[in-house]
């Protein structure tokens, strides 16, 4: 068995404590969409088609979920109003996914308390630390990607 380098240590720490932070900010964005009858994952998917459709596959690639958990929530979503089904140029069988007017209202509706939270979180942290966390994250993402994951 190889031996963990003294990088390999800091980076299992760093990935301990990203469990931890998704963990906060997964509880966070719970209690700020269910005044407005969201989920996380719900916001979470509507937040990647706010820009433009994509595929229920492409949402998974692009927010690293399994095509089913998309899938699931994205028929939810529709079932509920919040968005639709699209037919797809590229591909007859794999629809795009797009917000309704609904959908959109509701996550525009979140604006103000994602700011808010943001804001009250940031203020306790220097932002050129957070630019730098940024920049490594950006850093790590590059690599698992380099690793196929």
């Amino acid at each position: 068995m190889e031996p963990r380098t003294e990088a390999g240590d800091v980076l299992t720490e760093v990935i301990m404590r990203t469990f931890r932070l998704y963990g906060g900010f997964l509880g966070a964005a719970e209690v700020m969409t269910r005044p407005v009858g969201l989920t996380a994952a719900w916001w979470h998917v509507l937040g990647a088609v706010l820009r433009e459709p994509l595929s229920v596959s492409g949402i998974a690639r692009e927010m690293s979920l399994t095509r089913q958990s998309v899938q699931r929530i994205a028929d939810l979503l529709v079932e509920r109003g919040l968005a639709e089904y699209l037919p797809n140029p590229a591909h007859k069988r794999a629809k795009l996914l797009r917000p309704t007017g609904e959908g959109c209202s509701a996550v525009r509706s979140l604006t103000s308390a994602q700011h808010a939270f943001t804001n009250r979180v940031s203020s306790r942290v220097d932002v050129d630390e957070l630019r730098t966390t940024l920049a490594v994250m950006e850093r790590l993402i590059a690599a698992l990607d380099e690793e196929g994951l």
